[in-house]
């Protein structure tokens, strides 16, 4: 009950708008953005209509939180258009016990939609001022089955693989080698791919008894994936 209220309190507090506003907000995204073209995972529209997307963006820009685009976050950095989150989240055909592996935390947003369809979510970010923050915010709205890490996405996180599936939400130029090697036989991997800057290839990858199959979905414009030569420390 407690928590309950924690969390109450913090929706009060942090926004402008009623919570009435803002599910009715949700409800028209998922309507209108989402089931009115090609998501139809059930898992995934619930989630989308779950997670309160205003409490990942700045406070200036919650009144266009719902809006059909993606939005800065700071940092050079920004939170995806709400088609591309249920797109990617859907692509990966994902099982209410996967364990998965995001890289690309920015405010936190797709990590939280994941936790409400899989078991456990294990998110990496490079900005270490975007990674903090994600981390406190999760918590605070209590996404218990999500673990934060500062450092370089590249490498994955080789202590918790391997991972049922990876998502990757940064543009690369190509197709980082430690994420294959951390994706189980049978796991799937989704990734913008491409030596364009502003228009890449999402590409779905499926690992199957050790060989790799990739496809090409749609393309997509995504901050680029960047890499950090100094050790960086866990938090």
């Amino acid at each position: 009950m407690g928590r309950i209220f924690i969390v109450i309190l913090y929706f009060v507090c942090t926004t402008g708008f009623s919570q009435v506003d803002y599910i009715e907000k949700r409800e028209q995204m998922v309507k209108t953005q989402l089931k009115a073209r090609d998501i139809k995972d059930k898992a995934t529209l619930n989630a989308m209509q779950d997670v309160p997307r205003h409490l990942f963006v700045p406070k200036n820009l919650k009144s266009q939180a719902y809006r059909d685009g993606p939005l800065p976050i700071g940092d050079g950095q920004t939170i995806s258009q709400p088609y591309i989150v249920a797109f990617m989240t859907q692509a990966l055909r994902l099982n209410p016990s996967d364990k998965v592996l995001e890289i690309g935390t920015g405010s936190g947003y797709q990590a939280a939609v994941l936790a409400k369809v899989v078991d456990s979510v294990y998110t990496i970010e490079i900005v270490k001022n975007l990674a903090l923050i994600a981390k406190d915010r999760l918590q605070k709205l209590g996404y218990t089955n999500v673990k934060v890490k500062w450092g370089d996405g590249y490498h994955g996180w080789p202590a918790e693989a391997p991972f049922d599936a990876i998502i990757v939400t940064a543009g690369a130029e190509s197709i980082p080698q430690p994420l294959i090697d951390q994706l189980k036989n049978g796991g799937r991997m989704i990734i913008p791919v491409g030596r364009n800057n502003s228009v890449r290839q999402l590409v779905l990858l499926k690992k199957e008894e050790n060989k790799i199959i990739t496809k090409d979905l749609i393309p997509v414009r995504f901050v680029p994936f960047t890499r950090e030569t100094k050790k960086h420390r866990d938090h």
